[in-house]
């Protein structure tokens, strides 16, 4: 039942690229909108996982195998909306499809209503050099970066970083096989990544690693309207992780932290940001710093961790915004908690023990990110869908 002052005036259309069956955060966008009455639509890579089981979705729409080039993401998107009619609401899962829909906004702003930050901003976020290099022209605290080019660079890294650094692909999207980071700790693993970097599609970059401490890593989500100014917006604090120190959010709480919250608005404003983002933060004890490691120009996965008193969230307050309607975010609900139970029982079998227990967090954190009493199926799908994975691996 819509409670909420949301009009479901428009459709809107989910799209993601990358193929992550587990990936809970496209299943708590479509319910969040699904739950106010609005048509829901998706696109998305094969294997679709368990979202798809929602009873909130309107219908799905296998994304194309044949590239992401330009003509075939403009193709299958249009196509959607023939399919689905009036003018949806667009609304990327993923750092691809977010800088895709930059960089076509004007052939997509006449079928869809869209947030639109400048073209190749949300290109330039996702790239981890690029994001490096803004980072030291804006003055914002981030990890000394340098790319990896020649043997020479190695050197430079070992000399200046030391062990343990971290190492990344600059396009993460780019790459498909292994780790995105990966956490080095020898000279011999620094130099086989070094070897895996020749031929790949994305820069390998080498990165001074600030440690984990309890309590330091922290994540900011917003919604920021085409003026970059900031409609919506959480702080929320790293509990528990898979893997752990490392990983995704699997426990998240919401607390207030006005030196994050400054940091990110700042930064928006200063880039002229607009739609939603998901940002990572690590407080560094030794400068009693913030460093922003990651800038995420779309919806981040723990989006619902951040649902105020009038239970606006920023996908809601996206649809809010690009309809026309009132945003009224409420009141913060701070020390409210999201659990991702899949991942943090995963952290658990793997040693975690920070943070009590897993079947004690299932009870008491406020909302769980595949159980729902209204909607029962997508978390049937997933436990099924981890079971047979787990039987492949054994039998692989």
């Amino acid at each position: 039942m819509n409670d909420l002052p949301i009009d479901p005036r428009a459709p809107a259309l989910l799209v993601r690229m990358d193929s992550n069956p587990f990936h809970h955060g496209t299943l708590a966008a479509i319910r969040t909108l699904g739950r106010v009455d609005i048509e829901v639509h998706a696109i998305l890579a094969r294997p679709y996982g368990p979202a798809v089981r929602t009873k909130y979705l309107a219908g799905c729409t296998d994304w194309t195998t044949t590239g992401a080039d330009a003509d075939t993401f403009l193709h299958t998107v249009l196509s959607a909306a023939d399919r689905i009619g009036e003018t949806p609401v667009l609304l990327p899962m993923d750092d691809i499809t977010a800088i895709h829909i930059a960089r076509h906004s004007h052939a997509l702003a006449t079928r869809f209503r869209i947030s639109t930050p400048p073209s190749e901003l949300p290109s330039r976020l996702a790239d981890k050099g690029e994001l490096a290099t803004i980072c030291r022209k804006l003055g914002v605290p981030h990890p000394d970066t340098l790319v990896m080019e020649t043997p020479a660079d190695l050197a430079e890294a070992e000399r200046a970083y030391g062990y343990p650094m971290i190492a990344k692909w600059a396009k993460p999207w780019l790459v498909t096989r292994g780790r995105s980071t990966t956490l080095v700790h020898t000279a011999e693993q620094l130099r086989t990544l070094a070897d895996q970097a020749r031929g790949q599609p994305s820069e390998l970059l080498l990165q001074r690693y600030i440690p984990p401490a309890p309590s330091a890593d922290w994540f900011f989500h917003g919604y920021f309207r085409k003026d970059a100014t900031c409609g919506f917006s959480g702080s929320g604090r790293k509990e528990r992780a898979y893997p752990p120190a490392a990983g995704i959010t699997t426990l998240g709480r919401w607390l207030d932290n006005p030196d994050i919250e400054q940091k990110a608005t700042t930064l928006a404003r200063s880039l002229g940001y607009a739609g939603i983002l998901d940002l990572d933060f690590r407080y560094h004890a030794g400068d009693g710093q913030y460093y922003l490691l990651d800038f995420n120009p779309r919806v981040g996965a723990q989006f619902r961790l951040f649902a105020g008193s009038t239970r606006i969230d920023v996908i809601r307050a996206a649809y809010l915004d690009l309809t026309g309607q009132p945003l009224a975010p409420g009141a913060p609900q701070y020390g409210r908690t999201y659990l991702v139970e899949n991942y943090d029982l995963l952290r658990k079998l793997a040693g975690g023990s920070s943070g009590g227990g897993w079947l004690a967090a299932t009870r008491h954190s406020d909302e769980l990110a595949w159980y729902a009493r209204d909607d029962l199926r997508p978390f049937a799908g997933m436990v099924g869908h981890t079971f047979l994975r787990a039987l492949r691996g054994r039998r692989a």
